[in-house]
């Protein structure tokens, strides 16, 4: 493979939230070309009880969003972390800030909302269920994000409206046996690339044989 571009692929995929280009259309076709190379990701026990449901229609983007902002409200009266001044995230914690208002204030603008799917239900399952369950889903939603980036294309993955995850089921028709796992803003991205992000070194992450031991 050329280790080039996929390495540049896999660390320049981001959550797009300010440098979605609402002005151009997304055809249909290359979502569904995304679609189908994210349904090659991993699925427990290969159940492959994944859906996406692709939402283009103006009123019920609008309903979603609405629902969005209605969780965010929740969200933000709920304690954060607190971390000091000197912590990555703290100082990276203005420009997520600025970017998440924006697309709190526009996101019924993105040509289209995809919702990922999954079989099952998981509010009284043991936690072995719930992370096979998830397992089956996000690797493929991440597939579909790096697919779609690849063709220019950003998404930015949110969660907030699963406050609110009935309400959205009933907009979309939703089965009350399935799950919703995200919803992404999808749209082309403005700007030419995107850089790395600054993380918090893997060194300081990665423990062996035993939690804390760093080798």
């Amino acid at each position: 493979m050329d280790l080039v571009t996929v390495d540049k692929l896999l660390t320049t995929t981001r959550s797009v939230r300010k440098r979605l280009d609402y002005s151009r259309p997304v055809p249909i076709e290359l979502i569904q070309e995304c679609i189908e190379i994210a349904i090659q990701a991993p699925t427990g026990s290969n159940q492959q009880g994944w859906s996406f449901v692709v939402v283009a229609d103006a009123g019920k983007k609008k309903k979603l969003a609405d629902l969005y902002r209605k969780g965010v409200e929740i969200y933000a009266a709920m304690p954060q972390p607190e971390r000091g001044t000197d912590d990555l995230r703290t100082q990276q914690r203005g420009n997520v800030l600025a970017s998440a208002v924006h697309l709190l204030q526009t996101m019924e603008q993105a040509p289209l909302f995809i919702i990922p799917c999954i079989e099952g239900r998981s509010e009284h399952a043991p936690q072995f269920a719930q992370a096979s369950m998830y397992g089956s889903i996000l690797p493929a939603v991440w597939s579909f994000m790096l697919a779609a980036r690849a063709r220019g294309i950003g998404a930015a993955w949110t969660t907030i409206h699963l406050l609110y995850e009935k309400e959205a089921a009933e907009i979309l028709g939703i089965p009350d046996n399935v799950t919703q796992a995200a919803l992404l803003p999808v749209a082309y991205f403005t700007g030419d690339d995107f850089k790395p992000a600054k993380r918090i070194p893997s060194r300081e992450l990665t423990y062996f044989d035993t939690w804390g031991n760093k080798r």
